[in-house]
């Protein structure tokens, strides 16, 4: 399917946009940017040029990717949720070559207003909540909430919450309510079985 960029959007000549894209409303894609097929990027979003966007990410009204910034398939990014890519900013001191890089994993989901300090990997399918503060690597599955965000349990694949600890000393299990998968919980390690 055709890619849909709204007539106020201004995506850069070198920009590669996967099919069945949707850009709506004062979006603008750089020249570098990469991005899958199937994304979605609502009203005033901004994709920087050393940005890499995998296939079907949704993100939502006013979010800046700035470079340095990898989202992986199926991750989204909730209503004005934050990316940084320089530690220590200061207007007067350049930093631009002490870009930290930020790897979002398959299927995370970062909440509304969330904000994600750089040089941090968020895991597959964790789920960020809204108003949240990630400043270290969040596991796989893994649920933060908080400023600094801190871990208070585990989701599904589905975006369920799953009946276990936030650790476990003794190997524990625990099934998707929606789907019937199974995870186990192995100290601070959920796989999916």
């Amino acid at each position: 399917m055709a890619t849909t960029i709204h007539p106020s959007a201004i995506v850069d000549d070198g920009a590669q946009l996967g099919d069945d894209c949707r850009v709506w409303h004062f979006v603008h894609i750089s020249a570098g940017a990469r991005i899958g097929a199937g994304c979605s990027f609502g009203q005033n979003v901004y994709v920087g040029n050393d940005v890499l966007i995998g296939d079907n990410v949704k993100i939502q009204n006013n979010v800046s990717v700035y470079d340095a910034v990898t989202l992986e398939d199926d991750v989204f990014c909730g209503p004005s949720m934050v990316f940084t890519n320089v530690y220590n900013p200061r207007s007067a001191v350049t930093r631009k070559d002490e870009y930290r890089r930020t790897l979002v994993r398959q299927g995370a989901t970062l909440g509304a207003n969330s904000t994600i300090v750089c040089g941090t990997t968020v895991g597959r399918y964790a789920f960020v909540g809204a108003g949240a503060v990630i400043n270290r690597d969040v596991p796989d599955f893994a649920l933060m909430v908080g400023v600094p965000a801190r871990q208070i349990g585990w989701m599904s694949r589905f975006g369920e919450k799953l009946a276990l600890p936030a650790q476990s000393a003794e190997l524990v299990e625990a099934t998707c309510p929606h789907t019937g998968d199974r995870y186990r919980l192995a100290g601070s390690q959920l796989s999916l079985i």
